[in-house]
């Protein structure tokens, strides 16, 4: 079996994987890291993720505006500012849920909107997606909700797949659990399952909704560990999406700041921490006196209220 998958490279000397002798699963997970170049099999490149000029917008209402970024692989990458900065919809593009107004979102060396609805469906294979509060199947058992993609997806043996569900929930902290049903689960143990599902295809991708909103500091830290640790262990590339500034900073590589749809600063967290921009300061450290005002624009308040032609009784 050995000798059907290495195919031996006599111009270099040594073996290499023969993709062709791999199953459909194995392959995937072969292309992840290597890539079909002129000379044979090399070692993918560094960038995973690249965002080039990218404009969206619903109709007339403009949401993101000449937005770059590059993503390395294996790194744990935040996206983060205020509600309505285009987060969430960076994820949308990104996964081929929707494409850009112009420009171009380029994942694994392939251009979303050049793709075709099959082709979008290959690429989401190798994504996970961990949704804000979870989205499990509330009919189907913590085990059968992570075995789901697994049956969907694959071809592989009952025994296997039971082995995998058995192994994710083990990583996750949650083996115990698996004949629970959703409604028998804590907010912490609901997200911890909705992870272990995420990452059941061992994912190229991994991204985040915010993963820490509704949590209490224990379940939030141990969220965000996992966060880092599966990305480490699994190899994969994890983009985050949250408010949660102090924690997130904690565990990511890197920061992309938004606002108003535009990218307003990027960095490491050390960097972002130290960063003297107004908005920026505002945002990580959490302050109400800023840039960002408190309230919503509005008229004079003593004229709102008719007080200007009062007099005292």
């Amino acid at each position: 079996m050995i000798a059907g998958v290495m195919a031996h490279d006599a111009s270099r000397g040594r073996c290499r994987p023969n993709p062709r002798r791999l199953g459909p699963y194995c392959r995937s997970r072969l292309e992840s890291a290597l890539y079909c170049s002129d000379d044979g099999l090399s070692v993918a490149p560094e960038t995973l993720i690249e965002i080039k000029d990218v404009n969206f917008a619903y109709g007339r209402r403009p949401i993101l505006s000449g937005i770059n970024m590059t993503i390395p692989r294996g790194k744990v990458v935040a996206l983060m500012g205020i509600s309505g900065s285009g987060k969430t919809t960076l994820l949308r593009l990104i996964g081929g849920v929707m494409k850009p107004t112009s420009g171009e979102v380029w994942v694994n060396g392939q251009c979303t909107s050049a793709l075709d609805q099959q082709g979008i469906y290959n690429m989401r294979r190798r994504m996970g997606m961990l949704f804000q509060f979870g989205a499990l199947f509330t009919d189907l058992s913590v085990y059968d909700n992570v075995a789901f993609q697994m049956r969907e997806h694959t071809g592989l043996p009952e025994s296997m797949i039971r082995d995998l569900v058995m192994m994710k929930l083990h990583a996750v902290g949650l083996r115990g659990a698996a004949k629970l049903m959703p409604a028998e689960l804590s907010g912490g143990m609901a997200r911890r399952v909705a992870l272990a599902r995420a990452i059941a295809l061992d994912p190229m991708i991994m991204m985040y909704d915010e993963p820490f909103t509704g949590l209490d500091p224990i379940s939030l830290g141990v969220i965000a560990n996992l966060v880092r640790e599966l990305n480490d262990t699994l190899g994969t590339t994890s983009l985050v999406v949250t408010h949660d500034v102090q924690e997130a900073l904690d565990v990511v590589d890197y920061v992309y700041y938004l606002s108003d749809g535009k990218m307003k600063a990027h960095g490491t967290p050390e960097e972002l921490r130290a960063n003297t921009d107004p908005l920026v300061h505002q945002f990580v450290h959490g302050e109400a006196e800023g840039p960002v005002a408190y309230q919503y624009p509005s008229g004079d308040y003593a004229a709102e209220l008719r007080m200007g032609g009062r007099r005292a009784a």
